[in-house]
């Protein structure tokens, strides 16, 4: 009797576990914060619900001029009474005025997405776009890059625990961050760009990922591998995703950046199949996706809008309201009206 009773106990707690264990398919980092595992399930019910969730990105020169730093945000409301629910900022210029920032967005009920244009790791000084970003930097200097002890990969490791004590901040506040940095870099144009094979950016992106999660236990952060949309432009390619690829146990989620309406179905399609059931998004876009385009591209989890994109270069008011008021679109709602009254 006590050994039949002692095997009911066993089923019921094994059931049990079993009702509470999420569906989805597990965070890379066994040991995430509750918060981010949250997180990431709920980009995963969004998407089964057949949604996809608004983010607006926001750049170093908007996070120093008030005047201009709600800007695209207001775009988007003047067209469609909506604002977006992921806030996106990067980390590679005013990293403090960027977290605060953060904190703040999060704090009126925003997701945070993070990025961050790196400088070469012997670079100096502030960030300058076109000379570090997108300098130029070597075979042999990348071979240096990922071989420990040499003065490059001590310089790499400076930059990487600079930002990453940028980003404990919020962790200390449980704030989950959507973490995608070394974007598109399956295209030509930054130092990390094309690298190709096990010892090219996959390298790199194993790099960031142990001492990220091993050595700093930034367990706020959700893996997001972005590349850009496959294309054959004379000195602007970019190419298959596959090449440049670590593999699903180092990332949460794969996204792509689409620019002048390239919206192919492949470009969603061929992240499904590398992504065996992962998350996959629309890291960065230019012009917006019509309603018809997210009909048959519609596992996308999220879409983010480059920063200065919402004017008329770019997107109409109308293709901001089609997009925006379309009932799959999931957009912002303030916390409470009160705190909130100026949305």
């Amino acid at each position: 009797m006590k050994t039949k009773l002692f095997l009911i106990t066993c089923l019921c707690l094994l059931l049990a576990s079993c009702s509470t264990k999420s569906k989805y398919p597990a965070p890379v980092n066994s040991n995430v914060t509750p918060e981010a595992k949250a997180l990431l399930d709920r980009l995963y019910k969004s998407v089964e619900d057949g949604k996809i969730i608004s983010a607006q990105h926001h750049n170093e020169f908007q996070m120093m001029r008030p005047e201009s730093y709600e800007q695209d945000r207001d775009r988007i409301l003047e067209a469609s009474g909506k604002v977006p629910l992921i806030w996106g900022g990067d980390m590679g210029w005013e990293r403090q005025t960027v977290i605060n920032h953060a904190i703040e967005e999060f704090e009126k009920g925003h997701i945070i997405t993070m990025m961050w244009h790196s400088q070469r790791p012997l670079d100096e000084g502030p960030t300058i776009f076109k000379t570090q970003c997108q300098g130029e930097f070597s075979d042999e200097e990348w071979q240096q890059l990922t071989t420990p002890g040499t003065d490059m990969h001590n310089g790499w490791l400076a930059k990487v625990d600079e930002v990453a004590g940028y980003l404990k901040q919020l962790k200390d506040r449980n704030i989950p961050v959507l973490w995608r940095p070394y974007h598109e870099m399956n295209g030509e144009w930054f130092w990390w760009g094309d690298r190709k094979g096990e010892n090219g950016f996959a390298k790199l992106w194993k790099m960031m990922y142990d001492r990220y999660v091993n050595y700093h236990h930034l367990d706020n952060l959700i893996w997001v591998w972005n590349a850009n949309g496959p294309r054959d432009i004379p000195d602007d390619s970019a190419y298959d995703y596959a090449l440049y690829f670590p593999g699903v146990d180092y990332v949460d989620a794969l996204a792509t950046d689409i620019y002048n309406n390239d919206w192919k179905q492949s470009h969603h399609d061929q992240l499904i199949d590398l992504g065996q059931g992962k998350l996959i998004a629309l890291g960065e876009i230019g012009n917006v996706p019509t309603p018809e385009t997210l009909e048959t591209q519609n596992k996308f989890a999220w879409f983010m809008i480059w920063s200065g994109f919402t004017g008329p270069r770019a997107n109409t008011p109308e293709a901001l309201h089609a997009l925006y008021t379309r009932p799959n679109t999931v957009t912002w709602e303030p916390l409470n009206e009160t705190k909130n009254s100026n949305r």
